[in-house]
């Protein structure tokens, strides 16, 4: 039997060679190697205290998958054009944080195409070696990067002009609910810009012809650590539950899938000390 204690935070993801995703969890100053805990007992306390991922503050309520009031309201990474990245305001002036957006915000993007039970657009910073967190983060079997923008402002508008036709938003229990059928993610390229020409050269006319590349890749294929998928989903709410256990039978996304046809987000509970055994 082992025990960890202390505030966690989403998982941090990988691949193998093979394309297997790979999870740790920080857990105070340990860091757990999730793939190993699965086909084991995992039993989970938690103790209604929790510190912002940010400033350490203790919190009644967790704002934004772990953040305290005074940071949400403060921070440039807790602005609503994070999640709406074509309402960026930088280029007005009125970014909460300037050094932080222009380390983060003016810098190139990456235009996908991924598979998370249906295709969706999305937006992501990093493709390292092939592969971006951001796509293990959503659950998708398979992805491609399709166009490279100049900041991430652009990506929103381009995502923006695309999500006419595809979704942008991944639906989490089609994805916890088996392994994807698979989709011609470069047919859909072809056909989605296709489609979407006039706007995205409307964007390119505004914003200059380096403002947008596309990108030739393969589909990258993806897979996770599940032994079985849940058949009918029950999603478990620590702040009234105040805790679990059961056999991890796999992971996808950033879910614990358990037996019983029970599954948990563990980023939506970043911030929360949790007391982890594991037999």
């Amino acid at each position: 039997m082992t025990i960890f204690s202390g505030n966690i935070k989403k998982m941090a993801v990988d691949v193998n060679a093979d394309n297997l995703a790979q999870y740790q969890l920080k857990v105070g100053d340990n860091k757990l190697n999730m793939n190993d805990v699965i086909g084991k007992h995992i039993s989970v306390n938690y103790e209604s205290t929790i510190n912002c991922v940010h400033c350490g503050r203790k919190t009644k309520k967790s704002f934004s998958q772990g953040y305290c009031y005074p940071c949400l309201t403060k921070l440039a990474q807790c602005d609503s054009c994070i999640i709406k990245p074509e309402k960026c305001h930088y280029d007005q002036g009125t970014c909460r944080e300037p050094e932080w957006g222009e380390a983060n915000c003016l810098q190139s993007h990456f235009v996908y195409l991924s598979n998370t039970g249906n295709a969706k657009v999305g937006i992501t910073r990093f493709v390292t070696d092939g592969v971006s967190s951001r796509w293990i983060d959503q659950g998708a079997s398979q992805a491609i990067p399709i166009l490279r923008v100049h900041n991430r402002l652009m990506s929103g508008l381009v995502e923006t002009a695309l999500k006419a036709q595809i979704a942008d938003k991944t639906n989490w229990r089609k994805m916890l609910q088996g392994e994807a059928e698979p989709i011609d993610l470069i047919a859909l390229k072809e056909t989605l810009l296709k489609n979407a020409a006039t706007e995205l050269n409307a964007l390119q006319n505004e914003y200059g012809l380096q403002s947008m590349s596309s990108i030739e890749s393969d589909i990258i294929d993806i897979a996770y650590p599940v032994e079985s998928y849940p058949t009918k989903i029950k999603s478990i709410n620590l702040d009234k539950e105040l805790g679990f256990e059961g056999k991890l039978q796999g992971i996808k996304g950033q879910y614990l899938l358990l037996d019983g046809d029970r599954v948990i987000n563990l980023r939506k509970y970043s911030g929360y000390h949790l007391d982890i055994e594991i037999q």
